[in-house]
Formats: C-alpha cells, sequence, structure tokens
C-alpha cells in the first residue's frame, strides 16, 4: 500500500474541482513514477491516459486503489478490489458511520467484505496517503509535502491540509504523510508496527480523536516508544470537544484522563498545539532526553532571560542550581558584569568566546539537565559563529542543547546553521522552554515501560477462589450492585484491611453487636439502592452508647424510608470506628475504551470537590502505585509537611497493589469504590466502600486479563525444569530487569555461538539492544528464559523468543544457549515449550532462520517436522504449519 508501483484510481474525473480529479492531477503533478490507471465506466481517456471500466478489466496487478466514488457505490467496489486482490485500498469517500442510518450499513457490509477477502483498506472519510520520498501523493490535498523523517498520522483530513500548508511555511519534511479517517481496517496500531520498522522514520506524530482498539493500540507503541518518538494531539478534552469527536468519527471519545494515563504507560508523549507536536519531535530526533527538569540559561539579554524563567517555573520546571565548582569557573571565563547566576546574562556584546566557556561550563556541571542558549540579534552580535560553537559543543556533551535565535532576518543564518547542526531553535524561550520539559515528560514515560507486572502478586495471596462464589451468588439472583458488608467481604479475600462489623435486623441485635465489638462504632444502612448515606441520614458516626444505637437504628431505617421510599432495607451494618488522621479515595471504574481504570486521590465527602486524583492503568506493582501517589497534592501531607509525622505510604502503596489486582482478576466489576480508607503513620483501614457488577459480563466465559488494555507479565508460563546433567533450572518468561543477566549471558558466546544466532559477530552488547530484548509486550512476543541459580548466584543460561506478526497469524522462532551449557536439553526443551505457547495462542505458523552450518537446530528442526528448504545466501528456511491442513 505504501510503497505501491501500480496504483487505479476509481472515480478518476477530467472534470476540475472534483476529488477524482484532484487525485490524479497530484499523481502527475507530483511525478510519481509508477503506474497510474485511471478507472471511470463513462470516459475512455481520463487527463490523457486510458481509463479502464472497472478494477477487474484492469490486467495487471495492483498495489493500492484509490476509491472517490459515492458511498453507495463502494461496497460493491470492495468486492471486486477483493476479487481482484489488490494491494490495498484507500477509500475517500465519506458519508458512512459518521452519519448513522444508511451509511452505517454500507460500513458494516465494507467491513466483512475486508474480513472476508482479508484486504488492507485506509479510511474511509479521509484526505489519501503522501510519500514524499517516492514523489507519490495519492491525495486530494493541495499542497505536496517535503520529504523528510516525520510521520504524520491524522484521524482529521481537514487538518491535515492545514498542517501541509504549515510544513511547506516551517521547511518540515514527511516520510509518511496519512488521513487514516474511520479506520474501518487500517488503524493506529497497523500504522505504528509498520512506522516503527521504517528505516525513512525517525519519529510518529499523531493527531487522535478516538481510540477503538486501545490494547493494540498499547501493544504497539509499547513496543517502539523506545525507539522512535511517538507524540499524540489528542482532541476531545473538553465535554463539547469529546462530543464532537463523536459526532465527526462516530467512535466514543473516552475519559480524557484515562488517556493521558494510558499515553505515560506507553512512553507516549501528549502535547496539546499543533506547534507543540511538531517541536517535540525536532527536539527529541536531534537531541538526548534531559534526565532532569533543571535547565541552565544563558543569554545576551535580561528580558528574553526573564521571559524563560517565569515560563520554567510555572511549567513545573526548576532552574539549576549551580555547584561552586562552576561558579567559580563562570566568575574565571566570564567578564567581570555577568550576572553571576542562573540565567547566565553575558551581556549585550557577547562573542562566540563567551557564549562557548558559559555553555560548556553549564554543561559540565551535574546539576544541569539541559541549557537553553538566547541570542538576541545586537550590533556585534556574530549569530552564525555562536551557532557553530553550540554545535559543537552538543556533538561533545550528552546533554539536552536547545537554543533561541531571536528575531528574523539578522539571526537567520545563524538559524539554518543550528538545525543543520541537529540543535533545535525556537523562535521564542517559552517555546524552548516549554519542549524542553515535554522532552523531559517524554522520558519519563518511557520509564514506566521497565514496568511490567506480574499476574501473579508476591508477598499476599488473594483468595479468589472464595470471591469469585461470591460474585457468582450475588449475580445469579439478578442483583448487580453490592452491599457494603458484602464489598468488605471481597476486599477481605485480597488482604485489605476492614474494620469488624456486623448485621443488624433489629435494635437488640444493633446494640448486641455494638457491645461485642466496642465503642465507638459506627451504624449504616445495607441496602442496594443507597450510594450516599451521608447525603439521606443513612449513617451514624461516633455511636458511644447503648441508647445511642437504638436512637441511630430508627433514625437510620426512617431517613432511608422517607428519601427512598422503594430501597430495600437488608439490614444496618454495625462496625469498629477506627479514627485516623487523613482520608483518601481509592476507585476504579470501567473506562469503555481502556478497561478498568484506578483513581486514587483526596476523599472523603468533598472528593468531587477539590478532585486532586492520580489515574492508574492494571496492572500494577508497588513501583507504579508508588508514582500514582506521588502525582497527587495530598502526597505532600502524607509524606509529612512542616514538622508533622509523615503516614505510613508503604500501607498505601500496597493497598493499590492489593487493589489492582482485584480488578485485574475479576472483570466482573463495574465500579468499586474505597472512600473514605483512613490512613495515618500507624497503617490504613477501609471505612467504607462499594461494588457495582458488570451485567454485561457477570456469568459469561472471559477470557483472562482480556479486559485489561496492557497484558501483564504472564506468569503461567513459569516452571521448572531438569538439565540432562540432573541440574535443576527454571523456564520463566524474561523481565525487564533481566538485562543485566542477560549481558553476562552474552560474555558467555564463543563467535560461533554468535554467528548461528546473529547471523555475524557481536561487535558490542548494548543498552538499546538488551533493552530490545528484555522490555516486550507479552501479547507479540514471548521470551522464554532459562534462569540457573547456584551458591546464590542467578544466571540466564539460554533463550528462545517467538515474535508474532501484528495480526498474530505467524511468528519468527529464534534460540541460543551459552556455550557452558550447551548439549543438555535446554535447547530442546525451550522450541518444545514455545511451540506449545504458539499453539496456546492460536498462531498459525512458526518459522526460522538457520546458517547451513549450524547442524544442531538443523536437527532440531528436523525433529520437529519443520519444511526446511535451502537459500542462496548460505542460509536454511525451515517453517512448521502449527494447524493442521
Amino acid at each position: 500500500m505504501f510503497n505501491p508501483k501500480t496504483i487505479a484510481v476509481i472515480g478518476a474525473s477530467d472534470k476540475v474541482g472534483h476529488v477524482g480529479n484532484s487525485i490524479i492531477q497530484n499523481l502527475i503533478d507530483g511525478k510519481y513514477p509508477g503506474h497510474i490507471i485511471p478507472v471511470n465506466p463513462n470516459h475512455p481517456t481520463i487527463c490523457g491516459m486510458v481509463s479502464a471500466p472497472s478494477i477487474l478489466s484492469v490486467t495487471q496487478p495492483v498495489d493500492l486503489v484509490i476509491v472517490a466514488t459515492p458511498a453507495i457505490t463502494v461496497p460493491e467496489i470492495i468486492e471486486e478490489c477483493g476479487q481482484k486482490n489488490v494491494g490495498g485500498v484507500a477509500i475517500l469517500t465519506s458519508g458512512f458511520k459518521e452519519i448513522g442510518g444508511q451509511g452505517e450499513t454500507f460500513y458494516n457490509d465494507i467491513s466483512k467484505l475486508i474480513h472476508h477477502y482479508q484486504m488492507t483498506v485506509l479510511g474511509p472519510n479521509c484526505l489519501g496517503l503522501i510519500r514524499p520520498p517516492l514523489s507519490l501523493n495519492a491525495s486530494f490535498a493541495k499542497q505536496n509535502p517535503l520529504p523528510g523523517k516525520i510521520a504524520f498520522i491524522s484521524q482529521s483530513g481537514a487538518l491535515c491540509s492545514a498542517v501541509l500548508d504549515w510544513s511547506r511555511e516551517e521547511n518540515v519534511g514527511f516520510s509518511h504523510f496519512i488521513s487514516i479517517g474511520e479506520m474501518i481496517d487500517v488503524g493506529f496500531s497497523d500504522l505504528i508496527d509498520y512506522l516503527g520498522d521504517d528505516p525513512q522514520t525517525e519519529s510518529i506524530l499523531i493527531y487522535m480523536e478516538s481510540l477503538s482498539n486501545a490494547r493494540s493500540f498499547m501493544s504497539a507503541a509499547r513496543a517502539y516508544a523506545r525507539t522512535k518518538p511517538i507524540v499524540v494531539l489528542k482532541a476531545g478534552k473538553s465535554l463539547a470537544g469529546a462530543k464532537a469527536a463523536l459526532s465527526h468519527t462516530g467512535n466514543l471519545a473516552g475519559n480524557d484522563a484515562v488517556f493521558d494515563t494510558a499515553f505515560r504507560r506507553a512512553g507516549i508523549l501528549r502535547v496539546d498545539t499543533i506547534r507543540e507536536l511538531f517541536d517535540c519531535a525536532e527536539s527529541l530526533s536531534m537531541q538526548e532526553k534531559p534526565s532532569g527538569n533543571r535547565l541552565a540559561i544563558i543569554t545576551n539579554a535580561g528580558g528574553p532571560a526573564v521571559i524563560a524563567t517565569d515560563a520554567l517555573i510555572a511549567m513545573g520546571g526548576n532552574l539549576a542550581i549551580f555547584s561552586e565548582q562552576t561558579t567559580t569557573e563562570l566568575n574565571n571565563k566570564l567578564p567581570t558584569n555577568w550576572s553571576h547566576g542562573n540565567p547566565v546574562d553575558l551581556l549585550g556584546d557577547a562573542g562566540p568566546d563567551q557564549y562557548r566557556n558559559a555553555v560548556e561550563i553549564c554543561l559540565k556541571d551535574e546539576g544541569v539537565d539541559g541549557v537553553l542558549v538566547i541570542l538576541t540579534p545586537q550590533a556585534m552580535t556574530d549569530s552564525e559563529k555562536i551557532a557553530q560553537e553550540i554545535i559543537h559543543l552538543s556533538k561533545s556533551y550528552r546533554k539536552t542543547i536547545l537554543a533561541s535565535w531571536m528575531g528574523d532576518g539578522d539571526v537567520r543564518s545563524g538559524k539554518v546553521i543550528l538545525e543543520l547542526g541537529k540543535v533545535p531553535d525556537y523562535d521564542t524561550p517559552e517555546d524552548a522552554v516549554r519542549s524542553f520539559l515535554l522532552m523531559y515528560r517524554y522520558k519519563n514515560n518511557l520509564d514506566l515501560l521497565y514496568e511490567t507486572p506480574s499476574t501473579i502478586p508476591h508477598a499476599f495471596k488473594p483468595n479468589t477462589e472464595k470471591c469469585k462464589l461470591l460474585i457468582e451468588e450475588i449475580s445469579s439472583t439478578g442483583r448487580y450492585i453490592l452491599t457494603e458488608n458484602e464489598t468488605k467481604e471481597i476486599l477481605s479475600y485480597y488482604d485489605m484491611p476492614v474494620p469488624r462489623s456486623k448485621v443488624a435486623n433489629s435494635i437488640m441485635e444493633a446494640v448486641s453487636h455494638a457491645m461485642e465489638i466496642g465503642f465507638p462504632v459506627a451504624m449504616k444502612v445495607l441496602s442496594p439502592q443507597v450510594f450516599h448515606k451521608t447525603d439521606i441520614g443513612g449513617q451514624r458516626l461516633n455511636i458511644r452508647s447503648s441508647e445511642e444505637v437504638k436512637t441511630a437504628f430508627e433514625d437510620i431505617v426512617m431517613n432511608v424510608k422517607k428519601s427512598v421510599p422503594n430501597a430495600e432495607i437488608l439490614g444496618v451494618l454495625v462496625e469498629e470506628m477506627i479514627p485516623k488522621k487523613y482520608e483518601l479515595f481509592i476507585g476504579c471504574k470501567k473506562d469503555p475504551i481502556f478497561g478498568p481504570a484506578i483513581v486514587f486521590g483526596m476523599g472523603g465527602v468533598a472528593v468531587e470537590l477539590f478532585n486532586d486524583t492520580a489515574v492508574g492503568l492494571p496492572p500494577m506493582n508497588m513501583a507504579l502505585a508508588m508514582q500514582m501517589i506521588e502525582r497527587t497534592k495530598i502526597y505532600e501531607l502524607l509524606k509529612g509537611f512542616r514538622g508533622m509525622k509523615s503516614v505510613d505510604i508503604s500501607a498505601i502503596q500496597f493497598l493499590l497493589y492489593k487493589f489492582a489486582y482485584l480488578v485485574m482478576d475479576f472483570p466482573e466489576i463495574k465500579d468499586i469504590d474505597i472512600n473514605p480508607f483512613g490512613v495515618d503513620e500507624k497503617g490504613g483501614i477501609v471505612m467504607d466502600s462499594k461494588i457495582i457488577l458488570d451485567d454485561k459480563v457477570c456469568g459469561k466465559p472471559i477470557r483472562p486479563y482480556s479486559h485489561l488494555c496492557i497484558s501483564p507479565y504472564p506468569s503461567k508460563y513459569i516452571m521448572p525444569f531438569t538439565l540432562n546433567d540432573n541440574r535443576a533450572i527454571t523456564l520463566r518468561p524474561i523481565r525487564p530487569e533481566d538485562e543485566p543477566i542477560e549481558r553476562e549471558m552474552f560474555t558467555h558466546f564463543s563467535s560461533e555461538t554468535q554467528r548461528f544466532r546473529f547471523f555475524g559477530p557481536l561487535k558490542e552488547v548494548t543498552h538499546q539492544m538488551l533493552t530490545r530484548y528484555t522490555q516486550i509486550d507479552y501479547d507479540r512476543e514471548i521470551a522464554i528464559v532459562g534462569i540457573l541459580e547456584e551458591n546464590g548466584k542467578k544466571q540466564m543460561i539460554g533463550v528462545g523468543r517467538i515474535i508474532s506478526d501484528p495480526y498474530h497469524d505467524t511468528a519468527e522462532f529464534a534460540v541460543v544457549v551459552a556455550d557452558p551449557w550447551q548439549k543438555l536439553g535446554l535447547g530442546s526443551r525451550l522450541t518444545d515449550y514455545l511451540l506449545e505457547i504458539a499453539k496456546e495462542k492460536k498462531l498459525k505458523k512458526v518459522y526460522a532462520y538457520a546458517l547451513e552450518d549450524n547442524t544442531a537446530i538443523i536437527h532440531i528442526f528436523e525433529k520437529r517436522a519443520f519444511q526446511i528448504s535451502k537459500k542462496d545466501d548460505g542460509t536454511y528456511y525451515a517453517e512448521l504449519n502449527l494447524i493442521p491442513q
């Protein structure tokens, strides 16, 4: 589709102003070198070229079909394209799902045909696609973009046109420019997979309005975000914006806070404007990512530096505090009247030497994470030489350097030098500061990719069976709203701290229970119809005597009957009162796009008023739980503020950790709140809680963890194995934290082992290489490692891997065993185990490549009935069909 040799345009026209004419003219004017075939049954020639009456009448193979005919004709055209076995189709026509009614019927008909013919289809309702490096403009856009290294994907065709105009003015070039419209087939995940492997693409920019397959999107983004920046401008933040997105694309725009969280977890950088979108792409492709948010500002004018400082602080950054050594060196190298602090004001007559000295000294300071160099044109300013000095330093130091050469004519040549030297230049200091902090945020997002929680929790053992039985018992009666005591019973099965309580159905029972539990107690109505008990007088706190219990019981029942006449009262809960200093909120709601979304923050009756919350996505571990806590304002109080004691933050962490496993294990939970969770320095306790079950899920079979948008660590694949020399090892999926022991394993590879596994010698084992091997998405790749533990030391002794294609049909297989542990049966066992996993994942085929003198692996393939064929380059290709023919 994106590298076509032959393109057919269905709906091609000679009539100026028609979409079919614009497409043909763009292909001709852009000097597309391939073969163009106009298709129109009513005209024998179009734009001087012979026209075909239909795609079926075209005798040669067609790589790409562009459809620009009315919506009512498109299903039949797609049928014909399927029969013709075309490579790919781009439907530019509108009038489908976005208008509902008959348009939605057409959409569904096309979707069925795509599935039947296994076609690749872009759109409908899109602008088309443009490949500047191929001189290919298969769209009706007026502008031809410049070639470059940025791939741009947009759901809005109109925005594409605006961006094209802007990009020409700003000299921004593209490897791909793709309008995806309603995503009937090709979506964000498919394009990230494709562009992630494209050598002409250095960064991927996305304008997004909605998302339909969150798990595929997260899987693709997590696979490539480490190697190529993915920057997203997500529209629909406001309620009005979300409604507009719905009417425009026909898809539901999800909760914006959940989108934020998902992007962060996938290593994606989210921005707010088109300018930021391209600025960040440029910065991330040119410069090192800052490890912190401490910026040094160097300038020849005080005003712009003050503006930059204000912007830095307002956006959450920090001015770097110079070490004594840095200050001393600056004093020695700079004129006497420099500003003697950060920002470093070199004064108006600063030349290349002063700039070079100041920037280099700041770069050497460990307390500096990045440097912003500001230059304003003065009569004596040599912007070109200063730019050259900055470029020279950027190649010598692995720290972020950004520039703002302010003005136009007098500094234009310096700007060009900076850009060519891969130092991003910004029109204003505020833009530069914003890019610096966005780069820092991107770096933090990448760090989250190291966190891959397990399906099996550590440090506690939930009673999932009892929890399952209780949920089944309640939902089988047709009731999906749990009472508080039922909710707390479920929480207790997941080892969450709940107070002692008993249900009373009479005044005397209430008195008896209160005396047994001990005063003070709380009393609360139990009713599926009552959510906010405080609002209707359905609870009483700090009850200290039997007489108060009697009065409270009567008042609670009377208040509920008065406020909610139809409420079913199942009793009154009598519960111990445990005073705690702070009240927190922990909840989870199923997002329609991303599934369970966990919310943490300030709790109590004013939770909506303060709205101090952070959102997280399961699976979650202790590190991710801590990051959620740190993103709230109340964290400053929790960790101790102005002499106050810190609360037991580990208790909050552990509760979030357990809570995440509960919503992971039970897709039946639609909505769950713990509010408040009381906490102080002695620990925490669940004071109030509720659970609502999902009637669409209860009682129905569901694949474990399929309701999550991120695949957890597959603990089910952990198993013991005994080597032929009787040493016991563990086979398990690889983890991100395995990087050090995998690096050590490489030291045990002989040159022959390296050649067999990598088809050549390894010059060096880099962190980037090991990151690729250890930080994987378990939906698309499984790596099983052999771990040997001897004398308290763990060693990785071998690894086997299957990597599936984006469609989960086929997978490439590879295996390697370090030399000291070869010929002990590990290679064979890894192969068999991975083939078992491949069958479980319903893969159709596994294939591998091997050098012709790698007799050991060829023997393994032959023994397992792989079909083996010899290639011309001294390699064998081995293939095994997993589905019986």
